[in-house]
């Protein structure tokens, strides 16, 4: 083993094992739709004194911090997200009115003096904590002039109580006040303080008897005494402490799942997960031996390496998240069996040195690799910055599984196979390695040579009409978009026994939403979506269901205003077309127009097509369904680009030959790869569709989808395109060929099929 080599090894384990480390000692930060809990969007709105901008929002967010702390939540999230957004995480919160309620009160805090009590024909009167109407007047100080509220136990340890500090102005005008209440008798209105948060009043406490009419209770502090519970006293400690908001701020989303459903995501995520990665493992190992081996290690510190890097940058694992892990997985899977392959058939055109099948494998592979990978990446990257919630996420997760994969497949396994290679026991039997011979599969293809591309406008027809089929299926029964992009709220409930759909239409009408619609959701539950429901009216509807399922339990709540629902829409949109229109670039430049126009082409093909199959299933299109489908334009575009990169090798090597024949020998000769990269997305994908529930169901269902679609576009729909593009582009004069045999199908020059190295 080489000096070089030596080096080479000794940075590969220290990386792995560093990897191992921080995998081993550090926790990944769950999103909220695997851990459970509740994620509510505040928009800060504008007001005559203060704009909402990225300062305003950012003094309204430590408001909404002190209050946030104040309910001993366990590791809360509160972020500012563009000029004007908040985003509250509060995992382990299931109750989403308790959480609005202590969070989303917006109005400002305001201490008044009561006048009276309102006259009985009063419209709308303030009513104290106990419910008894009250008449304020003018405000004498605000939440702002509040420094300090914490709830406490009296010196007997007795009692309840409430300890308020001001500022000076709040301790003068809290004296002022307080000496004004105290002018009037014991027990009457006047005698007493409204406090009020949103409208409401939250508190209004009496001044007491020993305050001294005109002098009211000095020194910037006082307490708040009365039948408190060890709960009312901190809640009204935590409400006061909150303070004022600078500005008012809006629900423009909320978002609960329950702990059973994220634990059921996660189980249901590493069955899948080993099943599928075990089947794959056994099948590389089956057919590529010793090398398959191999492969099976690089993929264990693909595994490891991409979920350390997780757990470094802090990024929130989610479910729409997953998708880029599966992306990256079958990208590495691919990676592997692209040098295997190429090994193989420098192998037997080599004389059968395994050395130097190895090395001319990889190098031969190795613009593949990198053109298939950066075409992933560039829209990952775009996908970060352009997009919003799970499809930002998603660009993250498949941004970092792509780079350790590339690593993983280009150092790792190249190191491991370089050094075997020159293994006394694999030169004297190389058929242990996997890449002694070409496969039946290969050698079949070279003994017949079909020519499957003879017509390719029979193929672009044939794809034509999987797009017309497709269309009508999105005409006929429409796009069924979830509340993410619509706006709305969708509620899905599970009870101890499977829920009768239509008893439970019949409790939704009876709650009063007889438009609801309610559907079956996972084993026997429900789910009732709305255009505008309030947190009071998914109470009623609950107490309603509740009555004929017993033991009910809601399991996920989302709540997307209408506005950011065509945001999400139009982000994802404008995110989808850049990312296409970079990758269209990218291999423009790299390859030609005519070969970026057909990768397109066949990607467009794809996203149609799964789309039209969702719409004819009525499945939902949602954030999950927007993470598969751009899962799908990955593998698109990666089987496409390994495609054209053998035509652009043959082009280059087979001087005088027809595109036609040249395309077709590309596509033949990538089907082992194209065969067993699918067979190993597929052990995955029907593991994710079996065990994975509703939401990863769909999430593999359309997963599978796109990868029978986009591996027939990449050699069907792609490859015919770039052939009709090309012969119109400079169109050939058939030209005799001395060593054909047989009259060239494609009607140009073309050399005899090279049968050298078939296996029988």
């Amino acid at each position: 083993m080489s000096h070089a080599v030596v080096i080479r090894l000794l940075l590969t384990l220290v990386t792995i094992g560093g990897a191992i480390g921080v995998a081993a000692t550090a926790t990944p930060t769950l999103g909220l739709d695997l851990r459970g809990g509740t994620q509510i969007v505040l928009e800060t709105q504008d007001t005559e004194e203060l704009e909402a901008d990225a300062e305003g929002t950012d003094r309204a967010l430590e408001v909404l911090r002190r209050r946030v702390d104040a309910l001993g939540v366990s590791e809360p999230s509160l972020t500012r997200s563009g000029e004007n957004r908040i985003i509250v995480e509060l995992p382990d919160v299931q109750d989403p009115t308790e959480a609005a309620e202590a969070i989303g009160r917006t109005a400002q805090l305001t201490f008044h003096p009561v006048t009276g009590i309102p006259p009985a024909d009063a419209r709308d009167p303030l009513v104290d904590e106990d419910g008894r109407p009250v008449r304020i007047g003018k405000q004498a100080l605000s939440g702002g002039d509040v420094t300090d509220s914490t709830a406490g136990m009296n010196e007997s340890g007795t009692q309840w109580l409430v300890d308020i500090d001001f500022n000076d102005t709040g301790g003068r005008a809290w004296t002022e006040l307080t000496s004004e209440a105290a002018c009037s008798p014991l027990g009457a209105p006047q005698r007493r303080v409204a406090i009020l948060l949103d409208d409401q009043v939250i508190s209004s406490p009496q001044v007491d008897e020993s305050v001294a009419c005109g002098v009211g209770i000095p020194g910037g502090s006082t307490q708040i005494t009365g039948q408190f519970s060890a709960a009312e006293a901190q809640e009204l400690s935590a409400l006061i402490r909150g303070g004022a908001l600078p500005l008012p701020v809006d629900i423009i989303e909320q978002r609960v799942v329950g702990p059973t459903l994220g634990e059921e995501a996660i189980e249901a995520s590493w069955k899948a997960a080993l099943i599928g990665i075990g089947l794959t493992l056994l099948f590389l190992t089956v057919v590529y031996r010793l090398f398959g081996l191999l492969a099976v290690v690089g993929l264990l510190a693909y595994a490891v390496l991409s979920y350390a890097a997780l757990i470094t940058i802090g990024a929130t694992l989610t479910l729409p998240g997953l998708a880029g892990f599966v992306l990256a997985i079958g990208m590495a899977v691919d990676a592997n069996v692209l040098v295997f392959e190429r090994a193989r058939e420098e192998f037997a055109a080599n004389g059968g040195r395994l050395g130097r099948a190895v090395t001319d494998g990889f190098r031969h592979a190795f613009t593949a690799i990198i053109d298939s990978n950066i075409t992933t990446l560039l829209a990952a990257g775009l996908l970060f910055f352009l997009a919003s919630g799970p499809v930002r996420g998603f660009g993250v997760t498949l941004s970092i599984g792509v780079l350790a994969s590339m690593f993983s497949a280009l150092v790792v396994v190249r190191l491991f196979l370089e050094s075997s290679a020159g293994l006394r026991r694999l030169r004297t039997r190389p058929a242990l390695s996997g890449v002694s011979s070409l496969g039946r599969v290969r050698s079949w293809l070279n003994v017949r040579d079909p020519q499957v591309l003879a017509r390719p406008r029979r193929w672009l027809l044939v794809s034509a009409v999987l797009v017309a089929v497709a269309v009508a299926g999105i005409a006929v029964r429409g796009l069924n978009f979830g509340v993410e992009f619509t706006g709305g709220r969708l509620v899905e409930y599970s009870a101890s026994a499977p829920i009768d759909v239509d008893r439970a239409r019949e409790a939704v009408a009876d709650a009063g939403f007889p438009r609801a619609v309610v559907q079956e959701s996972g084993d026997g539950g429900v789910a009732v979506r709305t255009e505008e429901l309030s947190n009071e009216e998914e109470g009623s509807i609950e107490a309603s269901l509740g009555e004929v399922a017993p033991g009910l339990v809601q399991e996920r709540d989302e709540l997307i205003g209408p506005s950011l629902g065509e945001e999400l829409r139009l982000k994802a949109l404008i995110a989808l077309g850049v990312a296409l229109a970079v990758q269209l670039l990218y291999l423009g430049f790299r390859f030609q127009w005519t070969y970026a126009s057909a990768t397109v082409l066949g990607m467009a093909h794809d996203i149609v097509v799964v789309i039209g199959v969702f719409a004819w299933l009525g499945k939902p299109i949602d954030g999950v369904f927007l993470a598969a489908l751009l899962t799908v334009i990955g593998y698109s575009v990666n089987d496409t680009v390994v495609v054209f990169d053998r035509v652009r090798e043959r082009r280059a090597s087979a001087a005088g030959e027809s595109w036609g024949r040249s395309v077709n020998t590309a596509v033949l000769q990538t089907v082992p790869r194209t065969i067993n990269t699918g067979i190993g997305a597929i052990f995955i994908l029907a593991a994710l569709a079996i065990l994975g529930g509703d939401s990863l169901g769909d999430f593999a269902l359309a997963l599978l989808i796109g990868i029978v679609v986009g591996t027939f576009s990449s050699s069907f729909t792609a490859s015919p395109a770039l052939i009709e593009l090309e012969s119109r582009r400079r169109p050939q004069t058939p030209r005799t060929s001395k060593r054909r045999a047989a009259v060239d199908p494609y009607g140009g020059a073309s050399p005899a099929p090279d049968h050298s190295g078939a296996v029988l």
